[in-house]
């Protein structure tokens, strides 16, 4: 703090809603700024309670926190406005003039191409096409979308006064690295950059500004969609390990495979990471569930902790061990 920036180590899935949550609630948190668009969803529970999101930041458990959406974001209006009622967030909750619209005519051609929905794997929510208007400086803005009127913001505007303030902002990445255009699996990946300094780009703050990169692993890799994954195992092994999952958007079915350590150090390298999290050591380690001291974890996780710490040279300081927002060893 007062900024840090959150973003995913390997396909996305990784848990970076329930971490975002966490630090909200930890450090109480001011402002929580959100790029990337409605292709990510992310997960937060809290108090038994299950959110489902795809626009609204993690961080809105923090009931005092300001909740932004960067200038470099698509929105789909009805999925935002969707969202700010089902999370309670109205009156808190801001998105920038310049982000631009996904409108129905970019869901049905996302969904149309055969290279995008079939070849590719892409979710169908019309990210893809409405990047490609705003490329073409055809796309519409919030500020052309009267319902959205109440919520526009200067979203780089706010940041930038918060941090000069000295107040506490958390910067929420969507995706993961290697669905990054230009560092990823090319050309199975997403349509922009997913990078912590693409990140930085997006919401409007420049990299002087960050005083912390987390990067967010999980304790195995996953991913929805075709493409690369080394190690990726059958299904029937998946299912056996417990790793069986399906994506927040889309519901199909993640690929999964054992954590990967050149992947995970590249991913250091590229985001320039300076801590980590690791979260689903629940699953890879039943008997850690739900513990939040590190001394009570079993022998073989806390030797795969030293192990990652050792190789990517980063520390390891909060482990999820739980669905819950608060199912975290913080080793701060």
């Amino acid at each position: 703090m007062p900024c840090s920036v959150v973003v995913g180590g390997f396909w996305g899935d990784e848990g970076k809603g329930k971490i975002v949550s966490y630090l909200a609630l930890r450090d109480k948190v001011d402002f929580a700024v959100r790029g990337g668009s409605i292709n990510a969803g992310h997960t937060v529970v809290i108090h038994e309670m299950k959110y489902s999101l795809r626009m609204i930041p993690g961080a809105f458990v923090y009931e005092k926190c300001r909740l932004l959406i960067g200038p470099g974001a698509n929105v789909f209006p009805k999925v935002f406005i969707e969202e700010v009622e089902k999370t309670g967030v109205r009156g808190r909750v801001g998105l920038d003039n310049q982000c631009s619209i996904i409108e129905d005519q970019h869901v049905s051609r996302d969904r149309e191409s055969s290279f995008l929905s079939k070849q590719i794997g892409t979710t169908g929510s019309g990210v893809g096409p409405a990047l490609e208007d705003r490329v073409k400086r055809v796309a519409r803005l919030a500020k052309d979308i009267d319902e959205l009127k109440p919520f526009l913001a200067d979203v780089p505007g706010e940041l930038n006064k918060a941090l000069d303030d000295g107040r506490k902002v958390v910067v929420e990445g969507t995706q993961g690295t290697f669905l990054s255009l230009f560092h990823g699996t090319y050309p199975y990946c997403t349509g922009r950059d997913t990078t912590a300094s693409a990140l930085c780009s997006e919401v409007g703050i420049g990299p002087t500004s960050v005083n912390n990169v987390l990067l967010v692993f999980k304790a195995y890799m996953t991913r929805v969609g075709a493409g690369y994954l080394p190690g990726e195992l059958p299904e029937k092994e998946v299912i056996k390990r417990g790793w069986a999952e399906t994506g927040t958007v889309t519901g199909r079915k993640r690929r999964a495979a054992p954590f990967n350590f050149d992947l995970a150090q590249r991913a250091v390298s590229l985001n320039g990471a300076t801590s980590l999290a690791v979260t689903k050591f629940d699953v890879l380690f039943p008997t850690c569930s739900h513990t939040d001291r590190y001394d009570d974890l079993p022998n073989e996780a806390k030797e795969f902790v030293d192990q990652i710490e050792r190789r990517l040279g980063v520390p390891v300081d909060l482990i999820g061990t739980g669905p819950e927002a608060t199912d975290i060893i913080d080793r701060r």
